[in-house]
């Protein structure tokens, strides 16, 4: 019993180093989002963060404030959807063959 407990402590250990280095990856990596056939573009961070956004000068002129709000809604929530499926896969990569119980995600 106690080859089993060392071997599980093991595996948290490398779990927990895997899951730090996904962490600093989500941190560095980017992803992009776009509205507008590509008029206004949101980026940002693994980790959520709104880091950059551009909107095409265009949008800026005119009586146009309704849609250019919602091109940039609909850009940020692009880029969200980008990030959510990014970390599911860094994820799963952390997680190897570590069977969870139904209904368990991670990051916690």
């Amino acid at each position: 019993m106690l080859k089993n407990l060392g071997s599980m402590m093991k595996q948290a250990q490398e779990m927990q180093a895997k899951m730090q280095e996904m962490q600093e990856r989500l941190q560095e990596s980017e992803m992009t989002g776009s509205s507008g056939a590509g008029m206004v573009t949101a980026t940002m961070s693994g980790k959520g963060e709104l880091r950059r956004l551009s909107i095409d000068p265009t949008l800026t002129q005119g009586e146009d404030k309704e849609i250019l709000e919602d091109l940039i809604v609909a850009a940020v929530n692009d880029a969200k959807s980008k990030v959510d499926a990014y970390v599911q896969e860094e994820t799963q990569k952390a997680m190897g063959g570590l069977q969870l119980p139904p209904g368990m995600k991670l990051p916690f």
